[in-house]
């Protein structure tokens, strides 16, 4: 059972005894039954039972946030965030003007809705989402445009959706390590997934803990930090009887 402030989902593999929860909740609070789940936090879902298919989307909120920050009209990009940013905590505004203006830019807004997106469903943002979040409290004009650059990459990928089978549970991972890549303190950056079912389950990107000395040290310990999280992982399936 999972409960999100006010919104509930029920899973189970035996409908009576789902029904059976459900009455004896509705015993105790006010709750009204809307069937198998459509949508939730969101998120779209859709099944194809014949197929085993079931798909996660987010086109309808990420129209929303387009529509919010006016970016609905946007020119789409084809990657989540361009080299030609070089972003750093130094790139800060240093005028009145540019003060005033970066005050009256939703930054916060902005960088917080795509962290939601990016938590949920959308893996290709992960990383990018994460270098300009970096940067709330006290952006800048290049920061501003990284951030509408990932609006404009959304506008072109709105209607990615994570697609789940149920045929192959196979796990695996994979890795990557940027080294040195912050441009503030010369930190490494972790990044990682993890796919069950040709379905990306886990995806992280960030800053590692420790300044490596060379990149074999900075491979090192993205491949603990990966290693942590598939031992997990393989526990869980074996919890839900998948070898």
């Amino acid at each position: 059972m999972l409960l999100y402030v006010d919104d509930m989902l029920v899973v189970g593999y035996n409908m009576q005894e789902i029904n059976v929860l459900k009455r004896k909740l509705a015993n105790s609070f006010a709750m009204k039954d809307l069937g198998a789940a459509k949508q939730i936090l969101g998120m779209r879902i859709t099944r194809d039972r014949k197929n085993w298919k079931l798909t996660l989307s987010q086109s309808d909120y990420i129209e929303k946030v387009l529509k919010r920050f006016n970016m609905q009209n946007a020119k789409p990009v084809s990657i989540p965030l361009a080299t030609h940013f070089k972003l750093s905590k130094e790139a800060c505004p240093k005028t009145q003007e540019e003060m005033a203006h970066i005050s009256k830019v939703p930054y916060a807004s902005a960088v917080g809705s795509l962290m939601y997106a990016k938590v949920f469903i959308r893996p290709d943002i992960a990383h990018a989402v994460r270098v300009v979040s970096r940067y709330m409290n006290n952006p800048e004009k290049e920061h501003w445009m990284s951030v509408k650059w990932i609006l404009r990459y959304l506008r072109g990928t709105t209607n990615k959706e994570l697609c789940f089978c149920g045929s192959n549970i196979a796990l695996q991972g994979y890795v990557v390590v940027d080294m040195a890549g912050d441009r503030d303190n010369k930190r490494s950056t972790t990044g990682y997934v993890f796919i069950v079912g040709g379905t990306t389950v886990i995806w992280v990107s960030k800053i590692q803990c420790v300044v490596a000395l060379s990149i074999i040290e900075a491979e090192y310990v993205v491949a603990t930090k990966a290693s942590n999280e598939m031992v997990w992982l393989q526990m869980f399936l074996d919890e839900l009887g998948k070898k």
